[in-house]
């Protein structure tokens, strides 16, 4: 359990960092949902750096579970098509919201956006609110 909170602790340090870099380096808030976008409907001169990130996140996750397995101990005990229903909702919440709990959660609130604090209960709720149902009809353990 200790080793738990420890992780998280470092995970959270180092998103905190990766976004403050960004602002930095890039003057961008990050926010995956509006990265991931810009690849869909892409502007001249605009794709290049968000395809890196999003490379970046992909290829950062296989090697920390290949260099540290141990990181991802927690297992997903449900089926496949529950994932994909889950992002594509997720994906439809990100349009909704006009960004994601990266841009909101930790970009936005740090900022003090009070529509980024809205936004960012709101994503709550909604996911407390979607295991509650899902568990209802036993499609969650």
């Amino acid at each position: 359990m200790p080793q738990e909170w420890i992780n998280a602790l470092i995970g959270g340090a180092v998103i905190g960092l990766a976004v403050s870099v960004m602002l930095l380096f890039n003057g961008r808030v990050t926010g995956v949902s509006g990265i991931i976008g810009g690849i869909l409907s892409p502007t001249k001169g605009d794709v290049q750096w968000r395809v890196l990130f999003v490379l970046g996140l992909v290829f950062g996750g296989f090697f920390l579970k290949n260099l540290s397995p141990q990181v991802f101990s927690g297992q997903i005990a449900t089926e496949s098509w529950t994932l994909v229903l889950a992002g594509i909702l997720v994906g439809f919440g990100t349009l909704l919201g006009s960004g994601c709990t990266s841009g909101h959660g930790v970009c936005g609130m740090s900022r003090l956006s009070i529509r980024s604090v809205i936004a960012t209960v709101a994503f709550i709720l909604a996911g407390i609110l979607s295991v509650i149902f899902f568990r209802s009809l036993g499609v969650l353990p």
